[in-house]
């Protein structure tokens, strides 16, 4: 097993998907988590997952908001991003120990990191696959607002069969408990919903999707993303989230928020979509 290196992962979508400067994030941060929108529940949830956007934040930021700011910080979190780029293996964590924004470092649980590799058949320690991608980079902003002295592990996760990410949501579960971490880790499974249809198309699709998250059930929401070429890009993280998720006792899914790019540009012809989760 290759050991992390100390090292710092620097940003590389700063100043494109959120603001590049320090003071101009904190304000967008807090401005998007001081945001309300109809139905958001004051009260923060103790979630053991969420799925939470990482699109730009003029049009997923308000979504991710509304998932941060309603649950307890924990202090440790697993983030679990799609691959974007397709470089590297399919489950790779970054053996850097820090990862940088504008707003700071945030320290890579490297005892939780190598746990979870020792356990895991199939995780490997693997730089490629973070090297350009954007999806766990874009949470940390608000993570680090919110919960500044925490430590997190990165992985980025590409297409495999339903059964591995089963057994990689079971090495999840396996290492939180050995290092007796249970209740106190939050698992978050970035992702976006569908990609370039219509509202119409995207909400319609969606509803599947949603349905299957919301029923905890990670064997259907893989098999709708086939049945309805559902383009949900974090899929993939989602379904190893719920499993690790139901194993560490979660029992209740909660839709959050739906939105789409539209709200943003006015058009709605052709559309990514948006939605959080809180799994408790």
């Amino acid at each position: 097993m290759q050991k992390m290196n100390s090292m710092v992962r620097k940003p590389v979508v700063a100043g494109q998907f959120y603001p590049g400067s320090p003071a101009a994030l904190r304000d967008t941060v807090a401005a998007l988590l001081t945001g309300r929108a109809s139905g958001t529940p004051d009260a923060q949830e103790d979630a053991i997952g969420v799925v939470s956007p990482h699109a730009g934040y003029p049009y997923s930021g308000s979504v991710a908001a509304e998932v941060f700011r309603s649950i307890r910080p924990k202090g440790t979190y697993i983030i679990l991003g799609p691959n974007h780029s397709g470089m590297g293996g399919p489950f790779g964590i970054s053996r850097a120990t820090a990862w940088k924004t504008p707003l700071g470092e945030t320290a890579v649980h490297t005892e939780l990191a190598d746990a979870l590799i020792k356990r895991s058949r199939y995780v490997r320690y693997d730089d490629l696959p973070h090297a350009r991608e954007h999806s766990i980079e874009v949470q940390l902003p608000f993570v680090q607002y919110l919960d500044p002295a925490c430590r997190f592990v990165p992985m980025v996760i590409a297409d495999a069969p339903l059964d591995m990410y089963r057994a990689v949501g079971m090495d999840i579960a396996s290492a939180i408990r050995a290092l007796g971490l249970t209740g106190k880790v939050t698992i978050i499974a970035s992702s976006d919903m569908t990609h370039y249809e219509s509202r119409a198309s995207a909400k319609k699709k969606d509803a599947f999707a949603i349905d299957a998250i919301i029923r905890l059930d990670e064997a259907e929401l893989v098999a709708q993303v086939s049945r309805h070429e559902i383009t949900m890009c974090g899929y993939a993280p989602t379904a190893i989230m719920l499993a690790a998720a139901k194993e560490l006792g979660a029992s209740h899914a909660r839709l959050i928020a739906y939105r789409t790019s539209g709200d943003a540009t006015g058009d709605y012809s052709s559309v990514v979509a948006y939605a959080g989760f809180i799994i408790t």
